[in-house]
């Protein structure tokens, strides 16, 4: 088995290697002056079972890009089987149809995928879970749940409020009932209506809320401005405090600035995508660290043993 890690992400590739005691193979992975990609494994792959570790997070193209030639490097090198480690999938929100004449980019890049050469995918909370169909091979789709119930029970017990799980959308229910069941806590529903994308009004709230310590649970944050409107409505209903959980913290554009300056007691992801440096910095931001549930996938998928089990 050899770990080659892209340019997304290398220390969470180093927390994998290091937890599986595998060095990760040696490669240089480069841009020419016109800025195309260029990959060159400094190690043999002959006949070896490789798990290439890179996000396809921003700059989404780039990095999308260097995992494609990384593929295709470790294919013409002849490796065995080659697993694509993406913790975090870029382009999955666009899963569907939203309109006439739009694309479905996340069956697209399944499709780019698939097509430079490897073999099976591993990935983790996907945005929808049927972008596990648009791959035409084996793909496991992990799921952060475990990673946050450990740190939500450990604040339940220092704090001993009682909790409820909310979801910021119809579309996330099935997450957040989930984590409610596992905790024995209660759900509540945010209703609300998004006029454009990046911008969303809070309408109704679903479920009993006052006087509650609320955790919104939602899958990517990205401008923050869903999970920040979320906030400000709990808190004008009564909440005794909220926080937040999401796997994906694409923090795009102002969203550190928002979180910081908003009602949000703590937000808290997944490290599928580096922190930046804004995010290091903001006082009610953290990161958990998910290499020791991608480590024991990967190690499962190397010896041909079950990977749901790891959620039983």
């Amino acid at each position: 088995m050899k770990i080659l890690s892209g340019n997304s992400n290398r220390p969470l590739a180093e927390a994998i290697g290091q937890y599986l005691d595998t060095p990760l193979t040696r490669a240089a992975i480069r841009r020419f002056s016109d800025m195309e990609v260029f990959v060159e494994i400094l190690e043999n792959v002959r006949g070896e079972d490789v798990f290439v570790v890179q996000s396809t997070s921003f700059p989404a193209n780039d990095n999308l890009m260097e995992l494609l030639v990384t593929i295709d490097a470790l294919r013409r090198g002849s490796a065995q089987r080659i697993t694509a480690v993406i913790p975090y999938f870029g382009y999955a929100r666009q899963d569907r149809k939203t309109g006439p004449r739009t694309p479905i980019s996340a069956k697209l890049v399944a499709n780019l995928i698939t097509t430079a050469g490897v073999d099976r995918v591993l990935t983790m909370d996907l945005h929808a879970g049927q972008i596990q169909g648009f791959f035409d091979i084996p793909t496991d789709n992990l799921i952060a749940a475990p990673v946050f119930l450990k740190d939500m029970e450990a604040a339940r017990a220092q704090n001993g409020d009682e909790l409820v799980i909310v979801s910021p959308d119809v579309g996330g229910v099935v997450r957040a009932r989930a984590i409610a069941s596992r905790l024995g806590a209660d759900l509540a529903i945010i209703d609300k209506r998004r006029e454009k994308a990046g911008d969303s009004e809070v309408m109704n709230i679903i479920g009993e809320i006052s006087g509650r310590r609320c955790i919104l649970v939602d899958d990517i944050v990205d401008s923050a401005g869903t999970l920040c409107n979320a906030a400000d409505a709990l808190m004008q209903k009564g909440a005794l405090a909220v926080e937040a959980y999401t796997t994906h913290g694409v923090l795009s554009g102002g969203a550190v600035a928002r979180v910081t300056g908003s009602p949000l007691q703590s937000l808290v992801t997944t490290d599928s995508i580096e922190a930046t440096e804004a995010m290091l910095a903001a006082p009610n931001m953290r990161q958990l660290p998910i290499a020791p549930l991608l480590a024991e996938a990967i190690l499962r998928i190397a010896e041909n043993r079950s990977v749901s089990s790891l959620f039983v």
